[in-house]
């Protein structure tokens, strides 16, 4: 399968129309604000080549994306730029954004098919919903656990959770942080293709081929109609989502709920 571009922590093959873009920081491949910008940059560079119909994104290791790196701390700052970076620079800033980043992968073209062959946790759980199509496993997990660190949920999943499950249910995970099963993500409408593990990845190319074997003009044109406005409806809930994210970041509940998380224990909320 031929390798393109030179990536730290992705690879992008290109065969048969269908691009591979691969996540590689297992075991759990938890991302930061340079794992999404080669994310988004792969996808645009599949976008400008006709050898290019379709993409599948996919992980190595146990996870799909267990979330954010929170030994790292540029996941985490409240303005989204890394640890060291100059602030105040309206010109700059914005670019190197996280959500700003993450945006990026919703204004692409092509259809996308997500492998989810494990968790997809947090942030993960919202790069995992960005795809047009996940195909999953019973081994798998979806959680947005985001009200169990004492913090909100982010990377627009109010947005794209909320409508491809509906209100209630997205309610149901932000309000618990539950986590839900493969099986389960189907029969709620998380996910669309559910198969054994070791095919997860095999039945996510299998999909993005027979997508590729239909018209790309066509294609291109009804995927545009059918996610019309949906990169601005992600980029107002990041915009709103950051906004709480950077209040609640610095309440004694957040360092709470990543303490516990770390010590694998329930966290101790006091705040009321």
């Amino acid at each position: 399968m031929p390798k393109i571009g030179e990536y730290n922590d992705i690879t992008v093959n290109l065969e048969n129309l269908v691009g591979t873009v691969e996540i590689n920081r297992p075991p759990h491949n938890f991302f930061d604000l340079s794992l999404i910008q080669q994310i988004a940059q792969a996808f645009e560079s599949l976008d400008k080549t006709s050898d290019c119909r379709s993409i599948v994104l996919c992980a190595e290791g146990k996870s799909f994306c267990a979330g954010a790196n929170f030994t790292d701390g540029r996941a985490l700052k409240g303005d989204g730029s890394e640890v060291g970076e100059r602030e105040g620079d309206d010109e700059e800033l914005p670019m190197g954004h996280l959500y700003v980043e993450a945006v990026r992968l919703f204004r692409t073209k092509k259809p996308i098919v997500g492998a989810i062959q494990g968790a997809a946790i947090g942030g993960g759980l919202g790069l995992a919903m960005m795809p047009d199509f996940r195909v999953t496993c019973p081994e798998a997990r979806f959680a947005a656990n985001f009200t169990r660190l004492g913090f909100h949920p982010g990377f627009g999943l109010t947005c794209t959770l909320t409508e491809a499950i509906g209100r209630k249910k997205a309610e149901l995970m932000f309000y618990t942080s539950r986590r839900f099963k493969g099986d389960e993500a189907v029969a709620m409408g998380m996910a669309d293709v559910l198969v054994p593990q070791d095919q997860v990845r095999s039945a996510a190319i299998e999909l993005a081929t027979e997508i590729a074997e239909c018209s790309p003009l066509g294609v291109v044109a009804c995927r545009q109609i059918m996610r019309e406005g949906l990169a601005d409806r992600v980029s107002a809930a990041t915009a709103k989502e950051l906004a709480v994210q950077t209040r609640l970041r610095d309440t004694d509940d957040f360092a709470e709920g990543v303490k516990a998380m770390t010590e694998r224990r329930v966290p101790n909320f006091k705040s009321a």
